[in-house]
């Protein structure tokens, strides 16, 4: 079994819409000099390429993962391509706020990020990146081989739509509701943290859905203590420990933005929606 199974399913293309939506507001970051600077200086990260920008030589043999350096669903392939060692991979930064026409035109006609340009043909949809990335490169693998564990990670791939939209609409409530509106998404992931004894990581072993959370997770983390005064780790002993460990593996580590840039972007993202 397949521990993607079920994600063509019509409610599994509500989550990838609704990634689409949010993702942009996400990933429509108008980057600022500081901001290339630090993440260029990243051995792997190329400049930020806008509607000034020529394309690389595209289709020709390389493979290139087109991602956004902000954007928490592009940041999933980006993690498992560093995870593996995949450093063939070329990284290509798209700033969508200025997008370069070439990308849509020529690249991936949805626009979006990620997506990925290997052996002739462009796949898009980080869920769907992650599965063909473990599916078509060597390198650690990131899907669990138990049945237990791969249906533990069919759920919680499943309710990362769930857990975004619902942890991104309870910014806009009132600081006095903000707790009750999160501890739903967040106390099932505290369960589910729980399940496996093998390790800190939700199957136990780090893989792919630690990938799938752990860029939105952390935003929220720095996020709602700024804006919502609320800490949302407390009486959760294990997503803390969780999210630590994560923060000691380099494959992840590389793929973070900072901090504030994280605020403001929020800040943005929160001023555009409740218009």
């Amino acid at each position: 079994m397949s521990i993607f199974k079920g994600l063509s399913s019509p409610s599994l293309r509500c989550v990838a819409g609704s990634e689409l939506r949010f993702g942009n507001l996400f990933c429509r970051k108008i980057y600022n000099t500081s901001l290339k600077t630090d993440m260029a200086a990243l051995d792997v990260i190329p400049p930020v390429l806008d509607s000034k920008s020529e394309p690389p030589t595209l289709f020709d043999g390389t493979t290139r993962l087109y991602i956004s350096l902000t954007c928490p669903f592009a940041q999933r392939a980006w993690v498992a391509r560093n995870y593996k060692g995949l450093y063939d991979i070329q990284l290509v930064a798209i700033d969508l706020q200025d997008k370069p026409a070439w990308y849509k035109e020529k690249v991936y006609p949805p626009g979006s990020v990620p997506s990925l340009e290997h052996n002739g043909k462009v796949t898009g949809e980080s869920l769907d990146l992650l599965e063909y990335i473990e599916n078509n490169f060597e390198g650690p693998k990131l899907a669990p081989t138990e049945a237990e564990k791969k249906e533990a990670a069919n759920e919680l791939l499943e309710y990362s739509g769930t857990f975004q939209k619902t942890t991104f609409m309870a910014l806009i409530k009132p600081e006095t509701e903000v707790a009750e509106a999160t501890a739903p998404t967040l106390d099932y992931l505290e369960n589910a943290l729980g399940k496996f004894s093998d390790g800190p990581f939700f199957l136990g072993e780090f893989g792919v859905v630690d990938i799938a959370y752990a860029g939105l997770f952390e935003r929220f983390q720095i996020v709602y203590p700024a804006l919502k005064n609320y800490d949302i780790t407390i009486g959760r002993p294990n997503l803390l420990k969780w999210i630590q460990e994560v923060n000691k593996i380099d494959a992840y580590t590389k793929t973070k933005p900072k901090p504030e840039e994280v605020v403001e972007t929020y800040k943005m993202i929160l001023a555009r929606f409740q218009k």
